[in-house]
């Protein structure tokens, strides 16, 4: 039975991807590294799996924690490691933590992928695209240049050239995943989609920065899923490489509230524009080329279609997101 470490896995993206791999290779083992913070989650781990000991394990804790890293690194086939502080507008007022989280979190990560490297045989980063900045050129490459233009984009940028200079010094079996923006169920409502999906559903306005013109390439978080899968599955094409996972496909945030508002009959005065937030990126679209050619990676959800799905499945799990309603902004006094 392989084992697998999971860094973040009550959080958005590691419960889907959590719920993805267990219910997919029945012969796998999970251990799951959380600290809790306000980001995650877990009851985003439904109760069949928790309960079952024998392939799912939850460890509390940092992964800034080099020893308690090290010793659920000592046990891993895989190590995906999700974990990292990732709202941008939290680290423009508050970043240590993302420095802290995200570099030295990675750090630990990578040096007990060093220190096991006889028993681990693949280590998955999980990056962002928002360390690229605003494209430069369309759509954008593996190689196009990175501008990263928030707090958090800086630290994302700065674990994922550590991964990279490990891999070159090191040799270990890594490779970093670029996600363009993710959204689908169980996404924490400071996230654009969520945020405005459940404000149109309280009749509360949606608030566009700068008018809602950024736009971003967005990309359903199970094809997400299925894509981090299929790397897993193909070790030897994907060590010492770097993947974009995108969709290609280019939406607007004033558009994204539009289909939100349509949807749901609500009427488009709710649109309110407000002051644009610093470090904002412009445009953000992914080349898919290099996913198709390397590993077959067909184009997921259309955005409308998964949009509609994300819209319904907020509209039926109300009890979910009103327990952390109250945070759907980054503070009290900043509407960034």
């Amino acid at each position: 039975m392989k084992t697998i470490l999971v860094t973040g896995g009550c959080g958005f993206i590691g419960s889907n991807f959590i719920r993805h791999y267990y219910d997919r290779h029945p012969d796998c083992r999970i251990l799951n590294l959380d600290l809790l913070t306000y980001a995650a989650n877990p009851d985003n781990i439904p109760e069949r799996i928790r309960a079952n000991a024998e392939r799912y394990e939850f460890w509390y804790g940092n992964v800034c924690n080099p020893d308690l890293v090290n010793s659920l690194v000592a046990r891993a086939d895989i190590v995906v490691h999700f974990a990292a502080e990732s709202h941008v507008a939290r680290s423009l007022y508050d970043n240590r933590v993302f420095f802290e989280t995200d570099v030295l979190g990675t750090h630990a990560v990578a040096n007990a992928v060093v220190k096991h490297a006889d028993r681990v045989e693949l280590f998955v980063h999980i990056s962002t695209s928002e360390v690229y900045g605003t494209a430069e050129t369309q759509p954008m490459t593996e190689e196009h240049p990175l501008n990263p233009m928030s707090p958090y984009a800086a630290a994302k940028a700065g674990a994922d050239r550590l991964v990279y200079s490990y891999i070159e010094t090191y040799r270990i079996p890594a490779t970093i995943i670029r996600p363009f923006n993710q959204y689908g169920p169980n996404q924490h409502l400071e996230k654009v989609v969520p945020r405005f999906i459940t404000s149109a559903l309280r009749g509360r306005p949606l608030e566009l920065h700068g008018g809602g013109s950024a736009r971003r390439d967005w990309l359903y978080v199970e094809d997400l899923c299925e894509r981090l899968d299929r790397a897993i599955s193909r070790p030897e094409q994907v060590i010492g490489q770097v993947f974009n996972f995108g969709s290609g496909e280019v939406c607007s945030v004033l558009d994204i509230a539009g289909l939100v508002l349509d949807h749901l009959g609500k009427p488009n005065t709710l649109r309110t524009s407000i002051e644009d937030r610093p470090g904002q990126v412009d445009l953000h679209v992914s080349s898919t080329d290099k996913a198709a050619r390397v590993l077959g990676i067909k184009p997921g959800r259309p955005f409308k279609q998964g949009l509609v799905e994300t819209i319904d499945w907020y509209v039926e799990n109300e009890q979910w997101w009103k327990r952390i309603e109250w945070m759907s902004h980054p503070n009290t006094s900043s509407r960034w």
